[in-house]
């Protein structure tokens, strides 16, 4: 997608990070290859949202997590730039070590001194396994940690919802539970333009009309996949 002519003149760096659960639960009922799917789907509305926004230059990275944290996607790169591998299932759900790992880039090297803040979406389908809540208060305690605008999506019923959202941190908004793989498509899309849009200080999308906000609860349990 061509960038606006001197549109990168005026543009702030803003970088968003996917904290994607890869843990062996996410080996049932195709939760996994839904989340792949969906990161795919994702990725070209969040190219748009860059190429619309004349504040932002959006660049994308991804932390997977299971037993322990690593980088899966390690380079900022532009979002209708990137590639994606898939991620593989298998382990424990350690997710205070991928919020210790995004903490490792949120100082400034290599944080950039105009970016804006960063952009971070979690999608996860169990419970912590490790010391979450530590992490997360070493995370907020660096500036560009607490500044950061979080979100998650809950992938099934099964999801530490409190957890959730006691890492998005804001009580007037609460986690996305997905329970079967076209909801999951939505939510990521939903969240990840959310803190795109916020964390660029252009108001957040509002909440999806009815009939659509209620393909994103969670579904009655005859029709539910997780």
């Amino acid at each position: 997608m061509s960038e606006r002519p001197g549109a990168q003149l005026a543009r702030r760096p803003l970088h968003f990070f996917l904290l994607a659960d890869c843990s062996g639960s996410m080996a049932s009922s195709g939760k996994i290859a839904a989340l792949n799917n969906a990161v795919r789907e994702v990725l070209p509305h969040l190219a748009e949202t860059a190429y619309n926004n004349p504040h932002a230059q959006i660049s994308v990275r991804a932390i997977r997590f299971a037993t322990g944290a690593a980088w899966h996607v390690e380079r900022p790169t532009a979002p209708d730039d990137l590639a994606w591998v898939d991620l593989q299932p298998g382990g424990y759900t350690d997710l205070g070590a991928a919020i210790d790992l995004l903490a490792s880039v949120l100082t400034v090297p290599p944080m950039e001194e105009r970016a804006l803040p960063p952009a971070v979406v979690l999608v996860s389908d169990g419970m912590p396994t490790d010391e979450f809540d530590e992490a997360l208060e070493r995370l907020l305690a660096l500036p560009w940690g607490a500044r950061s605008v979080r979100m998650a999506v809950a992938i099934g019923h099964d999801a530490a919802y409190d957890t959730l959202a006691t890492f998005i941190g804001d009580p007037n908004v609460e986690p996305i539970t997905a329970s079967n793989p076209e909801q999951l498509v939505m939510a990521l899309r939903w969240a990840t333009v959310h803190v795109a849009r916020a964390a660029s200080s252009i108001a957040p999308i509002a909440p999806p009309p009815g009939q659509v906000a209620a393909a994103w609860l969670p579904a009655d349990e005859a029709e539910a996949v997780w």
